[in-house]
């Protein structure tokens, strides 16, 4: 979530500080400091062998402008203040710069007020310069993005109005112009194309809360449970400010919202054709939830009938740390042929620092079997011992759960509690519906520990797991195949081998204040008297005596010790044990 907190050192040298930086880290890019304009060093070739284009706005959207500068995007970019259109001087300053006399130079705006009056200025002092000085009016043309559908005005009409903002899809439009100007394409094929992109790209944006300005903070704060639909790259509000729903529900609502609009009609005629779909994150997303996004707005896509035919996903126009995304869809063109090209333009690689490439490779339908384990046919069987110690051992879990959550936010993370009976509950589900090899112990063991590792994850989870391979392993090699050979001092010296195991890969050792105090006393006392109550005991002495110990392993290391308590995981392996042996008795 945005906060008033950032990393500065002096708000009104931010803008420059942050574009030597990114020059720093791209070596072949060069920075006009005074004008604020990041160009391409090999600029005078490239003027003489292709189209340039170049565009630019206020900063805080980065990597937008500065950072899409490269082979194949655009050939400069100029930076105004944060959220502030640079000024006609500085605009004009990069046009006298990338402007190719011999190819043409494409000047791409956003269609916020201050872009289009600063960048219509310039390029109007450059034509009068041109004249002025007897040369020939210059070879310049403007495109102006406006892919936002979610400010959509009944009231402006096909003369004017204060129109659609430009958003994401402005990336779309330099990948795309910017691959025909590097293809050699002429400025009215580099234009043509650019037209395209603008006309034909849908975008609408939504955020958690607006985005913390350096050196201003927060403008504003929505509540928890809020989000607002339609916010814009500069925080302006958004057309509807609605509670938090399931992902699901919202990114389908957004991609309907697309759909249905105006714009997107006009363009589709109610046609389903194919389309590329960029999902953008606003600058504070996690990458984790826009995997998320990513694969919602694909299936809901293609549920409104739509052919997806290229994804990007990442962050390519923000609003500085924005919680939010936005979603754009292109329609690609109906006719094959120039469908085929734009593919190419898409396909094209581009070298800049914000572009992320997406290799894209035909499917040949071959399929890699080598990462499936072998076929081995095990028959599930019911035991009513196996199957009662297993329910005793959930329904111990169940009660101690949270006793041992407590102990876990108390040291460690809180969830131990809840992955132990995460656990507990899958294997008992196993049981219950016959699915486990209950007539062949270490077979069921090695079946039990597939399913902690689906229904556990973490560090505990890999720990039993490790344990209960090896467990299953030494049961084996003791001819433990049938549960007539499977003393309890059987069983003490299998689980000391499985330990021997487990610390081939884990540090922790008794003393370390882990599950292996409770662990090792139990395999151990029940190894050398098979009695298994000594053992409960020993194991319940080894949990308690974690209260007095340093966490010398796992997360309680990095937690101040508050109060005494005990190990979550060693009383949480008790209380399995405990399960267990209570129908055993």
């Amino acid at each position: 979530m945005s906060t008033g907190k950032h990393f500065i050192t002096d708000p009104t040298t931010l803008v420059k500080d942050s574009l030597r930086g990114l020059t720093l880290a791209n070596p072949h890019l060069a920075f006009d400091e005074k004008q604020k304009v990041i160009y391409t060093k090999d600029l005078a070739a490239v003027r003489q062998k292709q189209v340039t284009l170049f565009c630019g706005g206020g900063s805080g959207h980065e990597p937008a402008h500065a950072g899409f500068v490269g082979s194949g995007m655009l050939t400069a970019a100029v930076s105004g203040h944060v959220f502030a259109s640079p000024t006609s001087s500085q605009v004009l300053s990069c046009l006298r710069r990338v402007y190719s006399a011999e190819h043409g130079s494409l000047v791409v705006i956003k269609n916020y007020t201050g872009d289009v009056l600063n960048f219509g200025r310039a390029v109007e002092r450059f034509k009068s310069e041109c004249v002025n000085n007897g040369k020939p009016l210059p070879k310049v043309a403007t495109v102006v993005v406006d892919d936002d559908v979610g400010v959509v005005n009944p009231n402006d009409d096909e003369e004017g109005g204060v129109g659609r903002r430009g958003l994401a899809g402005t990336v779309l439009v330099y990948k795309l112009a910017g691959a025909m100007a590097a293809s050699n394409g002429t400025l009215e094929q580099v234009k043509e194309v650019a037209d395209y992109v603008i006309s034909h790209t849908f975008t609408i944006g939504c955020a958690l809360n607006a985005a913390s300005v350096p050196g201003q903070g927060m403008p504003r704060s929505l509540e928890d449970n809020e989000i607002e639909i339609g916010m814009g790259i500069h925080n302006e509000p958004g057309f509807e400010t609605k509670q938090l729903e399931s992902a699901d529900v919202l990114v389908s609502r957004l991609i309907r919202h697309i759909v249905d609009s105006a714009p997107f009609q006009k363009a589709s005629g109610g046609d389903k054709g194919r389309v590329l779909l960029l999902v953008n994150n606003l600058g504070a997303t996690s990458n984790l939830e826009m995997g998320l996004v990513t694969k919602l707005a694909a299936e809901a896509t293609k549920a409104e009938g739509f052919e997806l035919v290229r994804v990007f996903s990442g962050t390519y126009m923000t609003g500085l740390a924005m919680p939010g995304v936005s979603i754009s869809l292109l329609l690609l063109p109906n006719d094959a042929k120039k469908q085929e090209q734009f593919l190419k333009l898409v396909d094209q690689p581009a070298h800049c620092p914000g572009w992320i490439s997406h290799s894209h490779a035909e499917d040949a339908g071959s399929t890699d079997d080598s990462t499936e384990a072998p076929v081995t046919h095990i028959e599930s069987a019911a035991d009513s011992t196996w199957e009662k110690a297993i329910a005793s051992a959930y329904q111990s879990v169940v009660e101690s759960e949270p006793h041992v959550t407590h102990l876990d936010q108390v040291m460690g993370d809180g969830d131990c509690g809840q992955v132990l009976l995460s656990g507990a509950s899958a294997i008992q589900e196993a049981a219950k519906h016959t699915q486990l090899p209950l007539n062949d112990p270490p077979a069921a063991l090695a079946r039990i520990s597939s399913i902690v590792e689906d229904a556990m994850g973490g560090t505990s989870g890999i720990i039993y797991c490790l344990f209960l391979d090896g467990l299953a392993q030494q049961l084996r090699s003791l001819n433990g195949s049938s549960t007539a050979t499977l003393t309890p001092t059987v069983w003490g010296k299998a689980m000391l081998g499985a330990l021997d195991t487990l610390y081939q890969y884990t540090t922790a050792r008794p003393g370390h204040r882990t599950l292996i105090d409770a662990l090792q006393p139990f395999a151990s006392t029940l190894a050398e008297s098979g009695n298994l109550n000594q053992a409960l005991d020993a194991a319940v002495k080894g949990a308690d005596a974690t209260a007095q110990m340093l966490p010398k392993r796992g997360r309680a290391v990095y937690v101040q010790q508050k109060e005494s308590a005990a190990d979550a995981g060693a009383v949480g392996l008790v209380s399995v044990l405990k399960g267990i042996i209570s129908t055993l008795q």
